[in-house]
């Protein structure tokens, strides 16, 4: 595979991991579903490869110093966590959209992580993250109590 390939790879790969967190969060009618967590694992992967490919040119060059492409993926951290915290409501004694804020930010962390090439963690990432989702489902089932709203 050459090249440019290999970057529309990783962009549809993020953009398939972010739907299939989004799928979980779209079935139980969340504010955030399918085609924000696609987009925002599609974005952070399409940052991550700019930060990696971007600006080969300039590096080494004096005026340009040292070039450290790992600062846009810290901007993508930021950014999300952003994004995440309009999600989040309080009602009286209770908070709503924490979980959804969280799975956005797990999103945004497999996007870059796909941007950058790591594909088997990724998708381990993936599974995790949809386990984790239903977590609370099984453990009502058992009749336990999880203590989060979700």
């Amino acid at each position: 595979m050459n090249f440019h390939g290999e970057l529309l790879l990783r962009i549809v790969l993020a953009f398939f991991a972010g739907i299939l967190l989004g799928l979980e969060r779209e079935k139980r009618h969340k504010p955030a579903g399918l085609r924000t967590h696609a987009l925002v694992s599609m974005g952070a992967a399409l940052f991550t490869i700019i930060s990696a490919y971007g600006f080969t040119e300039f590096v080494g060059l004096p005026q340009y110093g040292n070039m450290d492409p790992s600062r846009i993926a810290a901007q993508i951290v930021a950014g999300v966590g952003f994004i995440g915290g309009g999600i989040i409501f309080k009602e009286k004694n209770r908070v709503r959209g924490l979980t959804t804020a969280a799975s956005i930010w797990l999103t945004a962390g497999v996007g870059t992580g796909i941007g950058a090439g790591m594909y088997t963690p990724m998708l381990v990432a993936v599974v995790l993250a949809i386990v984790t989702l239903k977590l609370d489902r099984v453990i009502k089932r058992l009749g336990f109590e999880t203590g989060e709203e979700e």
